[in-house]
């Protein structure tokens, strides 16, 4: 039997505009500061990389914790900061959670943070 636990994701798109389009105010300097924080570590870089190639782009934290060479609550730990931060998802089944990109969340923070072309 699968159970879904929804977390509270941080919707990135509804803090901003795109920073080179008009001066952000401290409100959304922080939560635009917070996503990119949780991308900004080369752990989680990898566990986004892994979880996006893993088959079905969705992984088991019980494949995630070998193959980065980190403790199971040091996995645990960069796993929740990049679901709060909105950029994975959680899902439990049984006794594993399994992660998957939240779509479009990767997109939207480069969105922020490039320079529009004219």
């Amino acid at each position: 039997m699968s159970t879904v636990e929804l977390l509270p994701i941080q919707d990135v798109t509804a803090c901003c505009a795109p920073v080179t389009t008009e001066a952000m105010d401290q409100a959304s300097a922080e939560v635009l500061a917070k996503s990119l924080k949780a991308i900004a570590d080369p752990a989680r870089l990898r566990l986004i990389s892994m979880v996006a190639a893993h088959e079905g782009a969705e992984a088991c934290v019980c494949d995630l914790q070998e193959p980065l060479g980190l403790s199971q609550p040091t996995v645990s730990h960069h796993l929740k900061v990049l679901v709060d931060a909105g950029i994975l998802h959680r899902e439990k089944r049984g006794t594993w959670a399994y992660f998957s990109l939240v779509p479009g969340a990767l997109d939207t923070l480069a969105d922020l943070i490039t320079t529009p072309t004219k």
